[in-house]
């Protein structure tokens, strides 16, 4: 009986080995969670065991994994992911899914968002209208360039002086090239639909009566916005209150809106021919079908220099595909050469209620098995799910000066075990030797 308790120990003590041997061998393996031998006793229950029984030697118990968080190291490329805290990625392989901490990732020639081993990542995708949907299938990163998109709204903040000199226009008319005529301006860029940039320029001049009333002139381009071959501006009032607070814009040009806003409406996107002198003609491109709507319900007249506070225009030119940007909610952000940004998807991890119960399957991946149960998917930072960060792999948790310290231990126990045949074989051969 000696004979195979010891045999049971080296076999034990040799499990614990291999079992370290891997971890040691994978400490360099991102997203790798280390293993560990689990051991129980043997006792011969045909002999009838009771308090006095000997045991029958030791057997494997489990290989547990241990699914502790690694560290989190930087690599700057920004499609390298890491999970910190609880969650795995979910990757498909032809419509087979497995589970992994690894972050490794990368375009296919398809722009599928892959691992290393060219499995899908699985994620929200996005419906034609770039909507992020809760349908969830093989990311794709869109490499198209970004239509342009025509102006169909400006805000703007600025401070009028109120101070400044009124101007008698009935003697001295408007010239935007005479900035006698005028107290201040400024300009701004909004698109056409084909992404051609035009400049608005807004010309004040404060009126001599009544009191707080500035007129507003408009061009576009220099150019009448509804007759590119003229150079009439289109014309609004605005009325200020005596606290200096926008009250009310009167337009014979420019449409006012219920809401206090106005609308620059017909707008025909211009070209010049670049003649001698030069001759304006429409583009070809269309503006927006609302028209561009003039939001400056936020404009004060106060004793301090005319300023601009800030202005935002919502149209673009068109972009080509500059970058892509993953932040911890997983939202996958494509940037444009235009400076817009679109979302082309979002990441989804997945848990599960007993991690232990997952079945190991190589590459630093796993699958579902009855034990570990069905998985639940959310985004990152949503119900237990950790946070996800870009430009970054989790380490393998393996610790190597506890490997180290526990491959002496399994020498030490193997050793110990041989020791004991050999003690159990010199016993034997003395019972032999009797005569």
């Amino acid at each position: 009986m000696s004979f195979n308790i010891g045999l049971s120990g080296m076999r034990a003590a040799s499990k614990d080995l291999n079992v370290t041997g891997n971890n040691i061998a994978n400490a360099g393996t991102a997203g790798f969670k280390q293993s560990r031998a689990e051991f129980a006793d043997v006792y011969a229950s045909s002999m009838g065991v009771n308090k006095n029984s000997v045991g029958s030697g030791v057997q494997l118990a489990n290989i547990s994994q241990q699914f502790t968080q690694g560290n989190v190291n930087y690599t700057g490329n920004s499609l390298d992911l890491a999970v910190n805290g609880k969650g795995f990625f979910q990757v498909s392989n032809n419509g087979a899914m497995s589970y992994t901490r690894a972050g490794y990732f990368g375009t296919d020639r398809e722009g599928m968002l892959v691992d290393n081993f060219g499995y899908n990542l699985q994620g929200y995708m996005t419906d034609a209208n770039g909507t992020l949907g809760d349908t969830i299938g093989n990311l794709r990163i869109q490499s198209d360039s970004q239509e342009p998109k025509p102006t169909s709204k400006m805000d703007q903040t600025f401070n009028l002086n109120s101070t400044a000199t009124p101007i008698d226009q009935t003697t001295t008319l408007f010239n935007p090239n005479d900035p006698s005529t005028y107290h201040s301006s400024t300009s701004t860029n909004i698109y056409d639909s084909q992404g051609n940039a035009h400049v608005l320029t807004q010309y004040f001049v404060k009126q001599p009566t009544p009191a707080n009333t500035w007129s507003m002139s408009v061009l576009v381009d220099g150019r009448n916005p509804q007759t590119p071959g003229g150079t009439d501006p289109f014309e609004a009032t605005l009325s200020f209150n005596t606290a200096g607070k926008l009250e009310t814009t009167v337009s014979g040009d420019l449409q006012v809106n219920p809401d206090g806003t106005i609308k620059l409406t017909n707008w025909s996107p211009a070209a010049s021919n670049g003649g001698s002198p030069a001759v304006w003609a429409g583009n070809g491109a269309d503006a927006s079908v609302d028209g561009v709507t003039l939001d400056f319900r936020n404009a004060t007249q106060y004793s301090s220099a005319f300023a601009v506070n800030s202005v935002s225009q919502d149209g673009y030119t068109t972009g080509e595909l500059a970058g892509l940007e993953i932040d911890e909610s997983g939202q996958i952000f494509a940037r444009y050469t235009n400076g817009q940004s679109k979302v082309q998807g979002q990441v989804v991890l997945a848990s599960f209620a007993n991690e232990q119960g997952l079945t190991p399957v190589g590459k630093t991946q796993w699958v579902q098995s009855f034990e570990s149960g069905e998985p639940v998917r959310n985004p990152p930072g949503v119900g237990t799910m950790g946070a996800l960060q870009a430009g970054a792999l989790e380490d393998s948790n393996v610790e190597l000066s506890d490997q180290l310290v526990n491959l002496i231990v399994a020498q030490r126990n193997y050793q110990a075990n041989a020791k004991t045949i050999e003690t159990e074989s010199a016993i034997t051969q003395t019972i032999i030797n009797l005569r």
